[in-house]
């Protein structure tokens, strides 16, 4: 009876340690998408009649094609040997916050679509500045005339990346993406608000005091959305060097446990060679290049790359990250301005190399010609369909004047990434 009677009262204790713990738990933690009612550290209310306003809010989700890039510490700078002579990407670690990456190049397709609204909606002179140089096909001892007319607009080159596209060209495009891709974010900010729709935009119109490209409403604008309502998108923008570096040689799949990792990678995939090693696929080439003097892709009916020129995005396997052609297809153009000892001078967190500041460009002597550093001259990586090996390599770096353009280099965009990301 005795022994009942304590069962009984372990058993009602039980349920009450239980109860108590269940309701500790009911009472959920603030976090940045619910940040609860009331504020944690004065109890005032949210939202009251004369209260902070701070909403609920769902996550918007991540723009179209990117990729989330979980951010970590790396080494970056070069691991081959320096043919270039340059010393200007010397090995150091750095760490890099977490950001999105366009899965793929920009190509034909989506640079048309750009110039369509620019054609639509703006100036015939800026329209004029949007263009690529097609001309960047064009060679006196080569007969690529076709490419000069063809590559840009046929439908059978859609999806191969575009080229001829300036640094500064590239910048636009981000601009412009960014308000065309916050344009339906907007409209539900702005319903959310009791606002009304906003129609559209344009890009690249004229103030009239300035005669400036500007990016303004094409109707009635729709109520200004701060950025504390959450319907702000972060800017689509040029990824940095290091978070291009970073990205490309995806080294979260060489790791295993205690932060350790296997190897470190010479090219955005494991190994020294430019072959796939195994599977049904074994053999095939990892990225198209030139494989030497004249060779291009191999011969014909064993294309080691099948490629002589460019080639459609997501031809090649993605790298670790899920991003495709990070080296071969086309180098792409990367935020930073050029400068040889960036790797040394930048921070070693977020490494970013602005123009106009520290290792000025009155110090080289370009007038004179016995330099090409000034703060026009920006980067650009990842290794084309016409370098050798060497420039596939994320470390490598080379630069070029940020109103120039080839048939080499492309380029993708890039994003913050905002609070805490869950899949």
């Amino acid at each position: 009876m005795i022994c009942m009677q304590k069962m009984g009262t372990r058993s009602i204790a039980l349920i009450l340690i239980v109860l108590l713990a269940a309701t500790a738990c009911s009472k959920k933690k603030p976090t940045s998408l619910k940040p609860g009612k009331t504020s944690s550290k004065t109890g005032l209310a949210y939202n009251g009649k004369d209260g902070f306003e701070v909403k609920q809010y769902k996550a918007l989700p991540a723009g179209p094609d990117l990729v989330y890039i979980e951010g970590g510490r790396f080494t970056m700078g070069s691991l081959e040997e320096d043919v270039m002579t340059r010393r200007d990407n010397p090995k150091r670690t750095v760490s890099i916050q977490s950001f999105y990456m366009d899965q793929t190049e920009v190509a034909n397709v989506h640079y048309l679509e750009y110039l369509n609204a620019v054609q639509r909606d703006s100036s015939e002179e800026f329209y004029a500045k949007a263009l690529p140089d097609t001309n960047v096909w064009f060679n006196e001892l080569s007969f690529n005339d076709s490419y000069v007319t063809m590559y840009l607009r046929h439908p059978g080159f859609r999806l191969y990346p575009v080229v001829g596209v300036s640094w500064v060209q590239a910048n636009d495009y981000c601009a412009w993406r960014t308000a065309a891709v916050s344009q339906s974010n907007n409209a539900k900010g702005a319903a959310a608000a009791g606002g009304k729709k906003k129609k559209g935009f344009s890009f690249g119109k004229k103030k009239k005091a300035e005669g400036e490209a500007v990016a303004a409403a094409a109707d009635a604008p729709a109520p200004q959305l701060r950025i504390e309502s959450g319907y702000v998108m972060p800017p689509y923008r040029l990824p940095t060097e290091a978070e291009f570096e970073y990205a490309a040689m995806a080294m979260i799949g060489t790791q295993y446990s205690d932060e350790n990792q296997a190897n470190s990678r010479i090219y955005p995939w494991d190994g020294s060679t430019m072959r796939n090693p195994r599977g049904r696929k074994q053999g095939t080439m990892l990225a198209n290049f030139k494989r030497g003097p004249g060779d291009y892709a191999g011969i014909a009916g064993k294309s080691n790359d099948g490629a002589i020129i460019t080639q459609e995005i997501r031809s090649y396997p993605a790298n670790d990250n899920g991003l495709y052609d990070m080296a071969g297809n086309v180098s792409e153009w990367v935020y930073d301005v050029y400068r040889p000892l960036s790797n040394s001078d930048v921070n070693d967190l977020n490494s970013f190399r602005r123009d106009g500041y520290q290792d000025e460009a009155k110090n080289y002597d370009s007038k004179n010609n016995n330099s090409m550093v000034d703060d026009k001259l920006r980067v650009y990586k990842g290794g084309s369909w016409s370098d050798v090996a060497y420039w596939l390599s994320p470390g490598t770096r080379r630069y070029m004047d940020q109103d120039s353009a080839t048939a080499m280099v492309g380029f993708r965009c890039a994003m913050i990434a905002t609070g805490t990301h869950k899949e």
